[in-house]
């Protein structure tokens, strides 16, 4: 088994690597609010950020604030975000997290992640979007693409998100957590794909484990 000490090195290469190559922004979802923030994570779910742009350019006209969405029918709202796909599953996270936000939070989305993950639909994942982008507050974002890189680069052995979190956490200064997080989204999109990798053009091949696949 690979000790800590080597997982650490071999992350702060990757690290230093890539950093320069991808855009640094806190997040590519449109949004003005930490509410608008939360709605957008949510129906990002197995959706693009470019479609949920799309969809939040006039979602974010219609909706001004939680309230908004608590006076809405729950079927005009499904209608306004079906093109995000699982659209019930969202629209009724949407709203609970809303009411929540509405009645336990005097309006206002939490900034701890202890409180963020008791809204309704909400997970570590999203969490962590919000609270890195709209609080600054550190953390590892684990999508698809972040599941799948710290497998093949030897970072985590787990299939659970949180776990791969903490096992990411432990190999990092807490100040390059989001960062890592976004790089490691970046290339998965653009080199390290599912099905079939560019290790001709991946900038960290030589430093992967899973070179053979």
């Amino acid at each position: 088994m690979e000790s800590l000490k080597k997982k650490r090195a071999r992350t702060k290469i990757i690290f230093e690597t890539l950093d320069p190559l991808y855009v640094r922004e806190k997040t590519a979802l449109k949004y003005r609010t930490p509410f608008q923030l939360l709605v957008a994570t949510i129906l990002s779910a197995q959706c693009t950020d470019v479609q949920v742009n799309l969809v939040t350019k006039t979602l974010f006209k219609k909706y001004k604030g939680p309230e908004d969405y608590l006076n809405t029918p729950i079927s005009e709202l499904e209608n306004d975000i079906r093109s995000t796909g699982f659209y019930k599953n969202k629209a009724k996270s949407i709203k609970g997290s809303a009411q929540a936000i509405m009645d336990l939070h005097e309006g206002k989305v939490p900034s701890t992640m202890e409180e963020m993950v008791k809204l309704p639909g909400v997970g570590r994942k999203t969490a962590n979007v919000v609270l890195g982008a709209a609080f600054g507050v550190p953390g590892i974002v684990v999508d698809t693409h972040v599941k799948r890189l710290s497998n093949r680069l030897g970072l985590s052995d787990n299939q659970d998100p949180d776990k791969i979190e903490k096992d990411i956490e432990r190999l990092l200064p807490e100040e390059r957590w989001r960062r890592f997080s976004d790089i490691l989204i970046y290339h998965g999109r653009k080199y390290c794909t599912a099905r079939k990798p560019a290790h001709d053009l991946c900038p960290i091949y030589k430093h992967c484990p899973s070179r053979s696949i």
